[in-house]
């Protein structure tokens, strides 16, 4: 449930008029080369029908276009349920306009039973239409996106500096601010603290373990571990390229790729806004 909160992130299209006209072309298409629900039945002109069907359903495009735009831009910010409940909605108007040509064109009676069964199947498909359409345009982009969607709370941490604690007997112990740390990798007996130092990327080796550097940094909801060797600023990523088996993140300036293991790919993804 909590991927339906999350901000859908595609804006509203700017060819919204070409949409109309596609959905338009399918549905003649479908009634016209396809000829499903007993449409082959049908004795007149199947050409005609199939462009009047087309032309409801530009129509209904168009209406529920110049209704949805504004609202949109009033939603701040347009989450996935939103867009599923969207998308549910415009089918419904347009199966239920299209159900009333229908009638019209073979002259059935409409009746309250018949025309809740109509809405019955209607939702069926609509909602797996819905689900298909939303989750493959979602995760397409996250697959790409996925840095462009996270909650950062870079300027909730301006003035904050964390402490890395070195075990060592005469360790040196490393304070840094926490925005400037990009990532720490495990080395054996050691880690590998990666951070932005006068503009460029510096990294300190200290004696201690991974477990330990996160019970230091417990508190920063920001600082996750992606992989059982690597820990990462969620604040820093400038790129994240992968899929439900994994991720492939870049921090800032650095060059190194951290990975994110598919174990963790679930968690990270709850931190998605």
């Amino acid at each position: 449930m909590s991927i339906l909160t999350r901000k859908y992130p595609f804006p509203p299209s700017s060819h919204w008029l070409r949409d109309c006209a596609l959905y338009c072309v399918i549905v003649f298409l479908i009634l016209y080369l396809l000829q499903p629900f007993g449409f082959s039945m049908y004795q007149g002109n199947k050409l005609l029908l199939s462009l009047l069907f087309g032309a409801v359903t530009f129509g209904c495009c168009l209406i529920y276009g110049f209704v949805e735009r504004p609202l949109i831009q009033r939603v701040s910010p347009w989450r996935i349920w939103h867009e599923a409940l969207s998308i549910l909605a415009m089918i419904l108007f347009i199966g239920i306009c299209n159900f009333f040509v229908c009638s019209w064109v073979f002259h059935f009676p409409v009746t309250l039973i018949s025309f809740l069964a109509f809405l019955y199947w209607t939702l069926i498909i609509g909602m797996f239409v819905t689900v298909c359409s939303v989750s493959l345009s979602y995760y397409r982009y996250l697959r790409n996106q996925l840095e462009t969607l996270l909650d950062k709370t870079t300027d909730q941490q301006v003035d904050i500096t964390v402490t890395i604690h070195d075990t060592n007997v005469r360790g040196n112990d490393l304070q840094l601010s926490i925005n400037d740390l990009l990532f720490i990798e495990a080395q054996k007996n050691n880690v590998a603290v990666s951070y932005m130092n006068d503009g460029h990327v510096a990294t300190t080796e200290l004696h201690t373990t991974l477990a330990a550097v996160l019970d230091d940094l417990q508190a920063y909801e920001n600082i996750f571990q992606c992989h059982r060797s690597f820990v990462v600023n969620l604040n820093n990523i400038t790129s994240a390229q992968g899929n439900s088996n994994g991720y492939q993140l870049r921090l800032g300036k650095c060059q190194t790729i951290v990975p994110v293991s598919r174990t963790y790919v679930p968690k990270l993804r709850s931190f998605i806004a």
